[in-house]
């Protein structure tokens, strides 16, 4: 894999990432952690729009799939020690220029939501990261996941959230998967991997399965040897230093089948996905002599690592695929940069 970078935008704290589809094309839109914008981007990485200019406080964008060009973002979850007032929010285009911003849900410590839709309804899931805390660094209590029915637009009007899993510390990974029922969630922390899918009926309870006792920051999916079954690769512990991959061995039981050998400090970027026909990993890391972004794949020999683009601090990267390439957008965080760049596998 090479990267080649194609552009540039300056944002402190640079976090979210997600791919809008925008007056009928793809964009990007990235916000940023701290107090700071959120913008808009085409493709090549030119500047749309400024979206806001705050409060910020950014971990989570997720778009709207009934309202082209709207999304749910997180504002003011600006770090675990201070997030007691992070919130939801409704952000849509306006007809005449302009964006529009409406709270949804103000849910402290608020980290990852989704929008989950299958025959049973339409949902909103959020995991916190915590559920509260006394002191700077006091992660005593654990994270929740929370989930709601809700309408959109009336989305406000509709949200009644009760607890499907409570208990989890460092509540901090999530992904959006799918099966033959529709959408379902998986989430990460201490107490390791659950796969947590809504009712087939309404009114029905939420289903959890436990797929890995160990402590997981972040995790995702792809089938790297070809076998029919996706691995799963993972940060372990709690933003941490192990890049692990595991392996599925039937009944939705996980073995650690590779470990890269190498620490790299406070690892926190993850993606996995078939890219030109070829699975691939990519992880960036936050911390130590050379926050490196990271591409894994799979081959006769094992599982290979190489550096892609070094000292950059990557928060969150994503690749959108079409045929003029793949482009990669990467948060940049720890040198204020987005970065987009063309990868040739």
């Amino acid at each position: 894999m090479n990267l080649k970078k194609i552009g540039t935008f300056p944002l402190d704290k640079c976090y979210a990432i997600a791919e809008l589809t925008y007056n009928g094309q793809p964009h990007f839109v990235v916000a940023a952690e701290k107090v700071d914008k959120c913008l808009l981007f085409d493709l090549e990485g030119n500047l749309v729009d400024t979206i806001w200019e705050g409060p910020g406080g950014t971990m989570s964008i997720v778009p709207i799939p009934s309202l082209p060009g709207s999304f749910l973002a997180t504002q003011q979850m600006y770090s675990p020690n201070d997030a007691q007032n992070a919130k939801i929010v409704l952000v849509s285009p306006k007809e005449h220029g302009g964006w529009s911003v409406h709270e949804v849900a103000k849910i402290p410590f608020a980290h990852r939501f989704d929008l989950l839709s299958c025959p049973s309804g339409e949902y909103l899931v959020v995991a916190t990261i915590k559920s509260g805390h006394l002191y700077k660094n006091d992660w005593s209590t654990p994270g929740q996941f929370l989930v709601s029915q809700f309408t959109v637009p009336e989305m406000k009007d509709t949200l009644n959230f009760s607890v499907v899993l409570d208990g989890v510390f460092h509540n901090h990974g999530y992904l959006h998967r799918q099966d033959a029922d529709g959408d379902y969630a998986v989430i990460s922390g201490d107490e390791g991997v659950f796969e947590i899918h809504p009712p087939k009926e309404a009114g029905k309870s939420w289903t959890i399965t436990k797929l890995l006792d160990d402590g997981i920051s972040d995790m995702a999916f792809v089938d790297f040897d070809g076998d029919g079954k996706e691995e799963m690769i993972a940060i372990s512990p709690f933003h941490g230093d192990t890049i692990r991959v595991y392996k599925d061995m039937g009944q939705r039981y996980l073995r650690q089948v590779w470990e890269l050998p190498e620490k790299r400090e406070f690892a926190h970027s993850i993606f996995a996905g078939t890219i030109g026909g070829k699975a691939i990993a990519i992880i960036g890391h936050r911390k130590g002599p050379s926050r490196d972004l990271m591409g894994f794949t799979y081959d006769r020999a094992g599982y290979r690592m190489e550096i892609l683009e070094k000292d950059c601090g990557s928060t969150n990267v994503l690749l959108h695929e079409d045929d003029r390439g793949v482009t990669l957008v990467s948060a940049n965080r720890e040198i204020n940069e987005i970065a987009f760049y063309r990868m040739e596998l």
